[in-house]
C-alpha cells in the first residue's frame, strides 16, 4: 500500500488528472447523444456508465498514448517530462495501469447490452491504433476523431439497441469538432514535430490551417443543429449552438497569428464549446 501511495503522483500525471479538457472533449459529445437518444434524462445508471468509462478510458488511452511516443516525446518541450518519456516509469508499469483501466471500464459496460459491448471492443481497438496513425496518415487527427465519437453509436445502442441515421449524424459532425479542436493543438508543435517526422493536420493543411479549423468547426456546429431539428428539438438548444459558435469566433482570435500560446489556449477551452451545444440539448429536452 505504501508503494503504491508513492507512486500514485506519477499515475494521476501519467493520466492527466490534473488536466481534465481531455476527458470532458470526449464525455460531453457521449452525454449528449445520451440524452438524445432517450429523449431526456437517461437514468442513472447510464449516466454513470458513460461518465464513468469515458473517463476510465481516456485515462488509458492516455498510459497507450505515451508509450507509443516516448520516443517522440523526449524532443519536445511541452511533453519532454512526462513520466514515461521522462523516465520515471517503465513501460510495463505503465500498460499494465492503462490495462487496469480498461478493463474497469469494460465491466462498466457490461451492464448494459449485447450491442453496446460489441462497440466497446472496436471502441478499444481505435484507442490502440491511434497513437501510432500520426507514422503513417497524413491527418491523424481524423483517426481521433473517430476514436472520440466512439461513444455517440455506443450511447445509441445502450438506449434503443441500435444505432439509427440521426446517430451516424452527430458521430460525423462530431468527426469535425475534433478535427477543429486537435489540429489547434497540432498547430502548437509544429515545429517540433516537423523537426522530428511527426504528420500532423497542421503540417499537412499548412498555410490553410486556420481557414481549416473554422471550417470544421462550422460543419459540426451545423450538423448537430441539423440532428437536433431531426430530433424535434426546438428553440432552446439554439441557444446553445449561438453560445458554442461566439466561442468559436472567440477562438478564431487566438488562432489566427498561430502563436503556440495562443493555439494552446485554443484547445484548452474547446471544452466549453461542448459543453454549450450539450446544454442546449439537456435543457430543449427537459422543457418539451
Amino acid at each position: 500500500m505504501t508503494a503504491l501511495a508513492s507512486r500514485l503522483p506519477l499515475y494521476l500525471d501519467l493520466i492527466r488528472w490534473n488536466r481534465p479538457a481531455g476527458w470532458l472533449l470526449l464525455l460531453w459529445p457521449t452525454l449528449s447523444a445520451l440524452w438524445l437518444a432517450a429523449g431526456g434524462w437517461p437514468g442513472l445508471h447510464l449516466l454513470l456508465v458513460f461518465t464513468l468509462g469515458t473517463i476510465l478510458m481516456r485515462s488509458a488511452g492516455c498510459c497507450i498514448n505515451d508509450v507509443a511516443d516516448r520516443d517522440f516525446d523526449r524532443h519536445v518541450k511541452r511533453t519532454a517530462q512526462r513520466p514515461i518519456t521522462s523516465g520515471a516509469m517503465g513501460v510495463k508499469e505503465a500498460l499494465g495501469l492503462g490495462a487496469a483501466l480498461a478493463l474497469v471500464a469494460f465491466a462498466l459496460v457490461l451492464s448494459t447490452n449485447a450491442p453496446t459491448i460489441l462497440i466497446s471492443f472496436a471502441a478499444l481497438a481505435i484507442t490502440m491504433a491511434y497513437p501510432y496513425a500520426k507514422r503513417f496518415v497524413a491527418m491523424p487527427q481524423a483517426v481521433l476523431g473517430v476514436a472520440f465519437s466512439v461513444g455517440i453509436p455506443m450511447a445509441f445502442t445502450a438506449v434503443r439497441g441500435a444505432v439509427d441515421p440521426l446517430a451516424w449524424a452527430l458521430v460525423i459532425g462530431n468527426l469535425f469538432w475534433v478535427l477543429a479542436y486537435d489540429t489547434e493543438y497540432a498547430m502548437v508543435d509544429r515545429d517540433d514535430d516537423l523537426k522530428i517526422g511527426i504528420r500532423t493536420s497542421a503540417i499537412t493543411l499548412g498555410r490553410a490551417d486556420v481557414a481549416a479549423v473554422m471550417l470544421f468547426y462550422g460543419l459540426y456546429l451545423a450538423i448537430w443543429s441539423w440532428a437536433a431539428l431531426q430530433a424535434g428539438l426546438g428553440g432552446v438548444f439554439w441557444l446553445g449552438i449561438a453560445a458554442a459558435a461566439a466561442q468559436v469566433a472567440w477562438h478564431f482570435t487566438l488562432i489566427r497569428h498561430r502563436s503556440r500560446e495562443g493555439c494552446f489556449r485554443a484547445f484548452r477551452e474547446n471544452h466549453w464549446v461542448g459543453f454549450a451545444v450539450f446544454a442546449g440539448y439537456v435543457l430543449d429536452l427537459a422543457l418539451r
